[in-house]
């Protein structure tokens, strides 16, 4: 079995990565750190949930000192992904001192100022702010020693190349880069060819992109039971912890709003949630003061949290690769998952594609009756008492108990006490906006591999515009607007698609 020892890593780093309950390399990790430490630019092509940040990270650690200023640029396309990314690496480097500063759209700028004058080694930054910060001159690049490019796939699509080739440019002299991204575009491969220098490529076989300790089921339902069975598996799996992917931000605040309704603890995050409100509710997430959060694909890509017991596709993605996103936010650290999509009967051929290009096929599971419900409710009032017992809770009941006991039979006793405790079903009315469903137009000739990505690319982008919510300042200069999920971005990008 390989371990982190035999990459001839620094005492203090090993000794990091098992502090973090880290035992043996993931695929990426194992192939792509001894390249890294090499000094050798590379392109890693693998999904999000295989342990991307620390297959970079710990060669990026090794090869940085503690006095130099910033040594290393992770460059990622959203603020939680750069957030998430200077928290795991200020969890590695801290036994060597070095910092990781996250640097982002949506937060002051001169907190960000006050924060580069601790001198950190590291920024993990979104194109532009970071930029931002250049022309301000409040961050200087001649001393980077390595760049990571993370997800550049979805920098594509959101429109962030230029500024990446101009971030690039900046920086004078030597350095070692390395890029990941879950698919190779061109357009993608053209940056690696102006940038890099002959970098080794290292390739995730599919059947290691999917989690294989994630159960993936499917429901077809139509789009009115959507909610009502939504309701039903939160009451019969009762997950510990459950992720709900709605595909417009729209609809993730009306899920949101009828599962408060309905008495459950959730809360929603999407790109026109004020960045602080989405990182408390992601703190509280992580803490389990809510058991729910329902969030789009852009908001949730990079979240690393741990006990996400169920994920609950509310809509179908849009793609295979949003697919793979998604249902990694659970099964993670060796933890058992489960993924349930919910299909209208209208998108079942996309269901098809989504299982032939992850290689993966999902169970259908039968819609729950309302008899179904009740014995899920059941069995959870069940759990609690026995976990009551097992934890020596009860023990200031007794003497009630044995007093009741001299007047009534037990079986009695006990049958009232789940009848006072079983939740009955909740049919409170929930009424959400409709969302048209995803069709599948058959290729022409054979050859359904660039068709198909053409076609998710011009139906994510139809449905983004459709998402709801205001695009304030989207005619405005800052790029602050533009890092807010890069819409203006993507608005050009679309804008010279369809010109050509």
């Amino acid at each position: 079995m390989t371990t982190f020892s035999d990459f001839g890593l620094s005492n203090e780093l090993v000794k990091a990565l098992s502090n973090m309950g880290f035992e043996e390399p993931t695929p990426i990790q194992a192939q792509a750190i001894p390249i890294g430490m090499q000094g050798k630019d590379m392109i890693g092509q693998a999904q999000t949930g295989t342990g991307k940040t620390t297959a970079f990270g710990v060669p990026l650690l090794e090869k940085i000192s503690r006095e130099e200023g910033i040594q290393g640029l992770v460059l990622a396309p959203t603020r939680e992904l750069a957030v998430q990314v200077a928290e795991e690496l200020n969890r590695i480097g801290q036994v060597k001192g070095i910092r990781t500063l996250p640097i982002y759209g949506g937060q002051d700028i001169n907190r960000q100022i006050r924060g580069l004058k601790n001198r950190p080694q590291i920024i993990a930054a979104t194109p532009g702010r970071l930029i931002d910060h250049i022309e301000r001159k409040t961050i200087r690049l001649s001393n980077i020693k390595m760049v990571v490019l993370d997800e550049a796939d979805e920098m594509l699509n959101m429109g962030f190349i230029e500024d990446i080739e101009r971030i690039l440019s900046e920086i004078k002299g030597e350095r070692q880069t390395l890029l990941f991204s879950a698919t190779m575009p061109r357009r993608i491969q053209t940056l690696a060819e102006k940038f890099m220098q002959e970098p080794e490529l290292i390739k995730i076989k599919a059947k290691e992109m999917t989690v294989t300790n994630i159960e993936q089921h499917y429901m077809e339902v139509h789009e009115k039971q959507k909610f009502d069975v939504l309701c039903s598996l939160l009451d019969i799996q009762s997950p510990e912890l459950a992720i709900v992917f709605g595909r417009t931000k729209r609809r993730v605040d009306e899920v949101v709003e009828g599962l408060i309704k309905r008495g459950y603890s959730a809360e929603g995050i999407h790109g026109d949630i004020p960045q602080s409100k989405r990182d408390q509710v992601i703190r509280r997430f992580k803490e389990q003061t809510i058991d729910i959060m329902v969030a789009t694909d852009v908001a949730a890509r990079g979240l690393d949290i741990s006990g996400v017991s169920h994920v609950y596709n509310f809509d179908i993605p849009q793609d295979p690769e949003s697919y793979v996103h998604r249902i990694g936010r659970t099964g993670r650290a060796g933890n058992k998952g489960i993924a349930v999509t919910f299909v209208s009967p209208r998108e079942i051929d996309h269901l098809k594609i989504i299982e032939n290009m992850t290689k993966s096929k999902m169970a259908k599971m039968p819609v729950p009756s309302f008899k179904d419900v009740l014995i899920g409710n059941q069995q959870a009032t069940i759990n609690k008492i026995m976990a009551v017992i097992e934890n020596n809770e009860h023990n200031d009941y007794k003497r009630t108990a044995e007093s009741l006991l001299e007047d009534t039979d037990s079986v009695s006793l006990l049958a009232a006490a789940l009848k006072l405790l079983t939740k009955d079903p909740d049919v409170t009315p929930v009424k959400l906006t409709a969302v048209e469903p995803i069709r599948v137009r058959k290729p022409r000739g054979g050859g359904s591999g660039g068709g198909d990505r053409k076609r998710y690319g011009g139906d994510r982008g139809r449905d983004r515009g459709r998402s709801g919510g205001s695009n304030s300042g989207g005619g405005r200069d800052s790029r602050d607007n533009r890092d807010r999920d890069g819409r203006d971005r993507r608005d050009r990008s679309r804008n010279r698609t369809r010109s050509k």
